[in-house]
């Protein structure tokens, strides 16, 4: 099989190769046995997609994501997860409890290739289009506590972008957990010495110093914690300690932002 992606679409193909040679390793820090499979049926050089910064990045992400959904999940059994930007991500069967309703939510082109790899369920739910126009938003099911997903997304948008985002959430529900990955601006700045995103022709657009400056592009919503990614990296490599602990560079590195909104007049 072949993928047949858009300029930042590419970037999907990072996470996966780089899960899937993680999960290959004899003492894995994650498992993504669908990034394996997935791997074996595409016909793709995988190389430049797999970088020392960028594999421990991927990897501390997916550690501090699953695990912070997995604490709401505990907290709302049974609650609508929607993943914006999927990607080929397989983060369903991580932390599926048996309950929860999914919706995996990307570009036609990207769907297309998830399509031949994910199937869709009672529980699983596929939707092909683009998160800044907001049809896709009455195909999700209400009702019970909901929680966002967005990883690897909100760096190739503008401000502008991220904003309209936003707005369709606030518009569409009065209540959500939102869990985003945020990127500083220096590393928005150094974008073309980026050791995988230098391979594809996509480029970064946006980044915050805090994640705070999100509160003030949609009111109602909070900032509940921030957490880098340094926070797990630095406790596997020496790189990544160095990365993480150097003056210059630990604030050069992404960070798991997570936010509650509330509608003001609900």
């Amino acid at each position: 099989m072949t993928a047949n992606l858009g300029v930042v679409q590419e970037t999907m193909l990072i996470p996966l190769v780089i899960k899937a040679n993680e999960t290959l390793r004899q003492k894995a820090r994650i498992r993504d046995e669908k990034a394996v499979e997935i791997m074996k049926q595409l016909q793709m050089d995988t190389e430049k997609y797999d970088k020392f910064m960028s594999h421990e990045g991927v990897v501390a992400r997916t550690i501090m994501f699953d695990q912070a959904l997995k604490q709401f999940l505990e907290k709302y059994p049974e609650a609508v997860c929607v993943n914006l930007g999927c990607g080929l991500d397989a983060r369903f069967y991580r932390v599926d409890n048996g309950r929860i309703l999914w919706y995996d939510i990307d570009l036609p082109d990207a769907m297309t290739v998830r399509k031949q790899f994910f199937t869709e369920s009672d529980r699983v739910h596929q939707i092909a289009g683009s998160i800044l126009k907001a049809d896709w938003t009455q195909a999700v099911e209400t009702g019970r506590p909901l929680i966002f997903i967005i990883e690897g997304v909100l760096m190739y948008f503008s401000q502008e972008q991220v904003k309209t985002l936003l707005s369709i959430l606030a518009g569409a529900f009065s209540e959500f957990v939102l869990l985003a990955e945020l990127m500083p601006p220096m590393a928005v700045k150094q974008a073309k010495h980026h050791d995988t995103l230098k391979s594809t022709n996509a480029t970064f657009r946006w980044g915050t110093k805090t994640g705070k400056e999100l509160e003030a592009l949609c009111p109602g919503l909070t900032l509940l914690r921030e957490n880098s990614f340094n926070d797990v990296m630095k406790t596997y490599t020496f790189r990544g300690w160095l990365f993480g602990s150097l003056p210059k560079l630990k604030d050069c590195n992404d960070r798991l932002a997570v936010y509650r909104y509330k509608r003001r007049d609900a």
